[in-house]
C-alpha cells in the first residue's frame, strides 16, 4: 500500500480519487454517532493510554477496551463499506452497560443472523 504524508503505511486508503484527504476521513468520522466521536477525541487527548481514558471517563479498563473494540469495528466496517449492523450495535451498547453478558449477546446475535438468512 503507498506511504501517505504521515508515514503510515497500512492504513487503509481512501476508496476514490474524490474521496481523498481529511474530507474521506472526516466523512467516516461524521458517520459515528457523537459518543464515538468524543471516545475518539479524549482517546487521542489521553495519548492514546487506556487506562488513562478509563480513569478519565470512570469507568473499568475492560469497559474501555470493550467500548474501543467495538468502535474499531464499526470504523473498519465503514472503511470497508459495510453498514453498520443496527442489532450488533445495540447488543454491543447492552454487554458495554452490563445489562447482557458478552455469550448472551453472542447467542441473540446469532439467532437473529440465522432468521435473516432463513428468510
Amino acid at each position: 500500500m503507498p506511504s501517505t504524508d504521515d508515514g503510515i503505511s497500512d492504513r487503509p486508503q481512501p476508496p476514490a480519487a474524490g474521496n481523498a484527504g481529511a474530507g474521506w476521513a472526516g466523512s467516516l468520522l461524521a458517520q459515528l454517532d457523537p459518543g464515538d466521536r468524543s471516545l475518539i477525541v479524549d482517546f487521542v487527548l489521553c495519548s492514546g493510554s487506556l487506562k488513562a481514558l478509563a480513569k478519565q471517563r470512570g469507568v473499568s479498563y475492560p469497559t474501555i477496551r470493550s467500548r474501543l473494540d467495538r468502535l474499531i469495528e464499526r470504523l473498519r466496517g465503514l472503511v470497508e463499506g459495510n453498514p453498520v449492523d443496527p442489532v450488533a450495535e445495540t447488543l454491543a451498547g447492552l454487554v458495554e452497560r452490563g445489562e447482557l453478558s458478552p455469550r448472551g449477546a453472542r447467542e441473540v446475535l446469532k439467532v437473529v443472523r440465522a432468521k435473516k438468512q432463513a428468510s
